[in-house]
């Protein structure tokens, strides 16, 4: 049976002609676990829309764990898995011990992030079966020689595949889990000096345990941003730091986190408990603002991401903007920060309304943009 990848959709995720729902490295993988993924206990981590999980599906495979980090791919395996009539297949699980206990075959879309990578490899090394094989894969102008010396802490044996239309897969064995312990030290922790805040990460987390350049310039004019208000969101919040500021500066505001990511959503609840603000900081993992009512903001901070996967895109932050315009209540404040070559001005003027500049670096600008 040949699979039909040309089938599969990004939905809900943004999708464009230039964005594809599968890719080589996900035939390589396929092709190279072959039927090991008939082995009981396949887990499968990192698939952007079901290309691997389905594949693999259609061959037979049952009972697949799965973990994706963005909540969009877990739709987009969903509703792609309605469409082929393999719903029932897979369970979604977190990253955590449970989703790798005594797994044999791990099918593994490489992260970007090294940090990302040292994670879930001490955590297969760490609970999966001692003969388990991990097939790791991705394209290669993502991949990197750090990567193979990531697996090679934790791993006695690892193996190169070939390149194939422009992927390449690694075969990885032998597991170490004493040594995957000494690596097991999620989430970090690190005491941002200039704000007083600790900011904890994950391994997927955006910017890590630090705090991003374009968050540092809204962060340097937060308290001017809406001091009335009762309600403020933090969309797309990442570690949560512009979430914990809010609450750590202002007492008696109620403050949402919101992200679709799950190691952003665990990251941003970690930095609310290391600095003393879990009881009032609620983090949610969503689609954007899906779970929030209209009209029931009265300010919304925003680092949007400029990239889907490995593609410059604004798709993402427009879809924030109309999230924001429809979530902020009559007189409300969307105050955003954006690299400034982007020029989104104009499009939180047309989306969401009035919008001033407050600041301006060489590199981000912070603007305000008013609901009427």
């Amino acid at each position: 049976m040949v699979f039909p990848y040309e089938q599969l959709r990004r939905r809900p995720d943004v999708e464009a002609p230039n964005l594809f729902a599968s890719d080589a490295a996900d035939r390589l993988l396929a092709d190279i676990a072959g039927d090991d993924v008939l082995q009981s206990g396949l887990v499968v981590i990192g698939d952007s829309y079901g290309a691997l999980t389905l594949a693999a599906a259609a061959r037979g495979a049952r009972g697949i764990r799965v973990h994706q980090d963005p909540l969009t791919a877990e739709l987009a395996l969903d509703a792609n898995a309605a469409a082929l009539g393999l719903d029932g297949a897979f369970a979604h699980h977190p990253l955590d011990a449970e989703l790798i206990a005594g797994a044999r075959v791990v099918l593994l879309r490489l992260p970007r992030s090294l940090e990302a990578l040292a994670e879930i490899a001490a955590l297969v090394a760490e609970h999966a079966h001692a003969e388990v094989v991990v097939y790791a894969g991705g394209m290669v102008k993502h991949m990197t020689p750090a990567m193979n010396a990531v697996f090679a802490e934790v791993f006695g044996d690892l193996q190169v595949s070939l390149a194939r239309q422009k992927a390449r897969a690694l075969t990885v064995r032998e597991p170490h889990p004493a040594a995957a312990t000494a690596l097991d030290h999620w989430p970090e922790r690190a005491l941002d000096t200039e704000t007083g805040l600790f900011v904890c990460a994950y391994g997927a987390a955006f910017a890590g345990a630090n705090v991003d350049i374009g968050t540092r310039l809204l962060l340097s004019v937060l308290d001017r941003a809406v001091p009335e208000a009762a309600t403020a969101i933090d969309l797309g919040c990442g570690t949560g730091v512009l979430a914990a500021a809010l609450a750590t500066r202002r007492p008696g505001v109620r403050v949402i986190a919101t992200d679709q990511s799950a190691a952003a959503v665990a990251s941003a609840r970690a930095t609310a408990a290391a600095n003393g603000v879990a009881d009032r900081v609620e983090v949610v993992r969503d689609d954007g603002l899906a779970a929030q009512p209209d009209a029931s903001a009265d300010l919304i901070v925003l680092n949007p991401p400029f990239h889907i996967g490995g593609a410059v895109h604004t798709g993402i932050a427009h879809r924030m903007f109309a999230d924001a315009a429809r979530v902020l209540a009559p007189g409300g404040e969307l105050w955003t920060v954006w690299n400034s070559h982007l020029g989104y001005r104009a499009a939180l003027e047309r989306t969401v309304g009035p919008t001033r500049q407050i600041a301006r670096n060489p590199k981000f600008t912070v603007t305000a943009s008013r609901r009427g």
